[in-house]
């Protein structure tokens, strides 16, 4: 390599490489594989190729990955089994009486939907297609409708068991299972305070969330008992069933998963969607996502391979520990460069990009490897709603009618944006939200 390429020449060129690919459009996997090739090529020479096969195969070896198609399909047949259609008829009738109950009942459903699933689209768009139409028939606010699905649908990155957190564990190299927990009650006090806004915004404007008729809630008690029981349960046994072996020690988080599995399918049979037509689509979905998210993980893994080789890892761990501003004005950087990075790379590109790269850093800083983790997976719900790569609100662009306009659905979701850097600033202010779970049940 000529003496001109120093590793700080080769760290800009790289990366400025990188983005470029991805802003032109090109698919992730394939700019992270092909930088990753140019510049080993070019450094390293044909033995670069040994390199890759190398990280390959461990990355076949990876058990823990196992967990991602399981907990996809797992997500698909919750999906089509019809349990989103259940709770959303039983959270209806339990909240709709209060003023903006349609829109905290739709909170709801994202977050046990997101316990159930483990990825954003689906639930996005499966809550979506109910909750929209309902609310926009009671004359609700558009942006508060619009927001209240976004934000809500973000939540299944966070709530475990998400995909993101199985990527994340082995790439930091934290137990999946700790970090489950680490994620719990992050994502339970996000679920909280969307519901706490809904609540009082629609207490002072209560033209935004008029409450359902009268008529409509005039349903006997046992009804709704009997709609609850076996709208709420099932899903809730299932997600005790995946969680409960998890944080118990019973099973670990692959093992768990496949318990989901069979879980799910039983469910889809007590609903009568247990079809051949449902298996066929759960299982081609299944497949088209793990081969998303493993050909980004390969492409991520030659990138890395090539970067910590030519010294970039040194180089932005120097550039991070030397500056002026303490290990909290560090954190606080590298949050920015989060949200910045955020609206413009998906949450897959980061995990497997940056992670790498900052991991380290925290653990030089001396913060708890668990609530750095929890810290960037709870920034990195900020980067669903933050525009121009908003994914949240393009998954719901599509499914609402032709009056609501793209600038509805950002007004809608500015407030949560808000209340996520309240939930981030709670956590950096209480740690224990994030590490008393992991501290006492996971040894």
């Amino acid at each position: 390599m000529d003496a001109f390429m120093t590793p700080e020449i080769l760290v800009l060129l790289m990366f400025g490489t990188l983005f470029a690919g991805i802003f032109l459009g090109f698919p992730t996997a394939f700019v992270l594989g092909g930088v990753a090739m140019l510049f080993g090529f070019v450094d390293m020479g044909p033995d670069i190729f040994g390199l890759f096969i190398t990280r390959l195969f461990g990355l076949m070896k990876n058990y823990t990955l196992l967990a991602v198609p399981l907990f996809l399909f797992m997500g698909v047949f919750m999906e089509k089994s019809g349990v989103a259609q259940r709770l959303f008829q039983a959270m209806h009738l339990l909240w709709g009486g209060m003023r903006g109950g349609l829109g905290i009942s739709t909170i709801a459903i994202c977050a046990l939907f997101a316990a159930a699933t483990g990825v954003v689209g689906a639930s996005e768009v499966t809550i979506g297609l109910m909750a929209l139409p309902a609310m926009f028939s009671k004359s609700y606010d558009k942006s508060l409708a619009c927001g209240s699905v976004c934000a809500g649908g973000t939540l299944g990155i966070l709530i475990p068991p998400s995909i993101m957190i199985i990527l994340y564990g082995p790439i930091a190299r934290i137990s999946v299972g700790k970090l489950f927990l680490g994620t719990l009650v992050p994502g339970i006090l996000l679920a909280v305070l969307y519901m706490i806004y809904i609540a009082v915004r629609c207490y002072f404007r209560p033209q935004d969330g008029p409450p359902m008729p009268k008529e409509e809630r005039n349903v006997p008690v046992s009804k709704k008992l009997w709609l609850l029981a076996t709208s709420v349960l099932p899903p809730a046994m299932l997600i005790f069933a995946v969680l409960g072996s998890i944080f118990f020690g019973i099973a670990a988080v692959t093992e768990a998963a496949a318990v989901g599995v069979v879980a799910s399918i039983l469910l889809a049979a007590c609903y009568r969607q247990l079809t051949y037509a449902t298996l066929k689509e759960a299982c081609i979905q299944t497949l088209t996502i793990t081969s998303m998210i493993l050909m980004i993980a390969i492409g991520a893994a030659f990138f890395s391979s090539v970067f910590v080789a030519l010294g970039g890892d040194d180089v932005i761990s120097s550039l991070f520990l030397n500056l002026p501003f303490g290990k909290w004005g560090i954190l606080i950087t590298i949050m920015l460069l989060l949200v910045v990075v955020g609206m413009f790379i998906d949450w897959m590109g980061i995990v497997f990009i940056i992670v790498p790269l900052i991991s380290p850093i925290g653990l030089e800083l001396g913060f708890d490897p668990i609530w750095f983790a929890v810290m960037v997976m709870v920034n990195l719900q900020i980067s669903f709603l933050t525009p121009p790569f908003a994914y949240s609100i393009f998954y719901l662009k599509g499914i609402t009618p032709p009056d609501v306009k793209t600038t509805d659905i950002y007004k809608g979701v500015l407030p949560f944006v808000g209340l996520q850097i309240l939930a981030l600033l709670l956590c950096a202010a209480f740690p224990f939200l994030i590490t008393w779970l992991p501290a006492h049940l996971i040894n």
